[in-house]
């Protein structure tokens, strides 16, 4: 079996073959941001590999450039990137650190500090690129409430320790699946989003971070275990007629004690929270203006059976009726 490092990942979605040094800035550009590409040497010559698949809330690249470059993006802005090297090695500069990547260390990118990175004429990547907006929605399922200011993680992810070893799984993995056309293949699903909610969890709560110690205290009492089984419980069916005794009983709890949990960690019922779940699965599914889901294919695979009630709370959530 090809292992990780020896892989081309996504051949099969091929974003840009070049040797051109702007189009490859410009391609590359429009992937993830502006950005200044230079050759590290006049003598050599670029031989870019890109390829790319996109989730809702989360992307998945293939790169190399096949030449010695320096890519300076500044801040990235509205994602987090996480580089996972397959080969080769690549300086990076990130805030007030620095350090080499390899295939035993990658890195995360935050969005609000600036990046500067030196790719090895051999190195080769996986990048995923997590919306920041969606990190931070989930780091508030697990919190409880709104971050104090802006996420941001520690540069290095070990890849030799404990944690960093679950999310190089994790996500390659991830990689894996959508190799075998089982993620991110034509209309997406609500295990796509199952599995970009999992990933972020993942970097949450294995790689060290700013919130760290909030999130460790919502673990220690604020967010309880029966919090934890309900939520996970309720993103993995979304799709299905479950009942508030059917989330108890996955939360281990009784109803009145998950009814108070719920109603003191999120001011809301279980099924309000799970409703709210359902309509933002069925919103990323209608934003797709390429394979949407009809209106009502997205309602009823997103567990709502009366088309009526859910054009009104879609409308109460967004502000507007569900449309493709």
């Amino acid at each position: 079996m090809m292992s990780l490092q020896q892989r081309t990942y996504f051949s099969q979605h091929p974003v840009l073959r070049t040797r051109d040094l702007d189009e490859a800035r410009f391609q590359v550009s429009q992937r993830f941001c502006d950005h200044r590409l230079d050759l590290g040497s006049r003598d050599t010559q670029l031989c870019v590999s890109h390829n790319a698949v996109r989730g809702r809330q989360l992307s998945v690249n293939y790169l190399s450039y096949g030449a010695e470059v320096t890519v300076d993006p500044g801040q990235l802005g509205s994602f987090y990137l996480f580089q996972m090297p397959l080969s080769g090695k690549a300086s990076v500069e990130h805030g007030c650190e620095e350090m080499t990547a390899h295939a035993l260390a990658g890195t995360i990118l935050n969005p609000d500090r600036r990046a500067r990175l030196r790719w090895g004429a051999d190195c080769r990547k996986l990048l995923f690129q997590i919306d920041r907006q969606h990190l931070e929605a989930v780091a508030q399922t697990l919190t409880g409430a709104p971050q104090p200011g802006p996420i941001r993680f520690d540069m290095k992810v070990d890849f030799t320790r404990p944690n960093g070893q679950q999310l190089q799984r994790a996500f390659a993995a991830c990689a894996a699946a959508i190799e075998g056309g089982l993620l991110f293949h034509k209309t997406l699903s609500g295990s796509d989003l199952r599995v970009e909610y999992d990933l972020v969890y993942a970097l949450l709560t294995l790689q060290k971070s700013n919130i760290s110690h909030i999130i460790a205290r919502a673990d220690g009492g604020t967010r309880p275990r029966d919090i934890r089984r309900a939520l996970d419980y309720m993103h993995a069916n979304l799709g299905e007629p479950i009942s508030v005794l059917d989330i108890a009983r996955a939360a281990e709890v009784n109803v009145r004690t998950l009814q108070k949990s719920f109603q003191r960690v999120f001011d809301k019922t279980p099924m309000q929270v799970l409703r709210n779940a359902r309509l933002d699965a069925a919103h990323y599914l209608l934003q797709d203006r390429r394979n949407a889901p009809s209106v009502s294919e997205t309602a009823y695979s997103c567990g709502f059976s009366h088309l009526g009630r859910f054009a009104s709370y879609y409308r109460d959530r967004f502000g507007h009726a569900p449309s493709n």
